[in-house]
């Protein structure tokens, strides 16, 4: 499997199949509780980022070239180590990609701006070789944990997502470089 297969079954098991939670913003084609229609979330993939999609019957192919297009690719997965492509992916589908990118960018030193070009990639590499990938990975973790306790839904989706980050840095170890 690539590393973006493995990154997105983990990605994919965390977010579930449908849902139609009314509490949840993502689940209304407006983004806002009572904006729009509510149409839920399917694989990760919701009506408040993509209103036209028929949600329900959304398969597990079409989710994966979303994700590929929209997330992986954004985040320059196949150009980071396996396991911080999972986080930074994950933190891509969860919290945004201009987000998750300009974590990645203030962990390693590089000028925050919410895109992954060279100059991100160039310090990924030289905050790795001073660091290491684990606490390159940690901190990005970190940085991720204190921006979602700030969440207002916190309360209503905390326990969940705690789960979920305190999960990842664990499957990320089990991401293989393999192709």
């Amino acid at each position: 499997m690539t590393a973006f297969e493995q990154a997105f079954a983990v990605v994919v098991g965390h977010e579930g199949g449908f849902s139609i939670e009314r509490a949840d913003p993502g689940n209304w084609t407006g983004g806002a509780v009572g904006c729009g229609v509510l149409r839920g979330t399917k694989f990760g993939i919701s009506a408040a980022a993509y209103p036209a999609e028929d949600i329900v019957n959304l398969t597990p192919e079409e989710a994966a070239a979303i994700y590929r297009r929209d997330y992986w690719d954004r985040v320059s997965g196949d150009r980071l180590s396996p396991s911080l492509a999972l986080l930074v992916f994950d933190a891509a589908v969860n919290n945004g990609v201009v987000r998750a990118a300009c974590w990645l960018q203030g962990v390693v030193g590089a000028t925050v701006d919410g895109r992954l070009g060279p100059e991100t990639l160039a310090a990924v590499d030289t905050a790795i070789r001073a660091r290491g990938n684990a606490a390159v990975c940690a901190e990005f973790q970190a940085q991720r944990l204190v921006f979602m306790t700030g969440l207002p839904t916190w309360h209503i989706f905390g326990l969940g997502w705690a789960r979920r980050l305190s999960l990842l840095p664990y499957q990320s170890l089990t991401m293989s470089t393999e192709a």
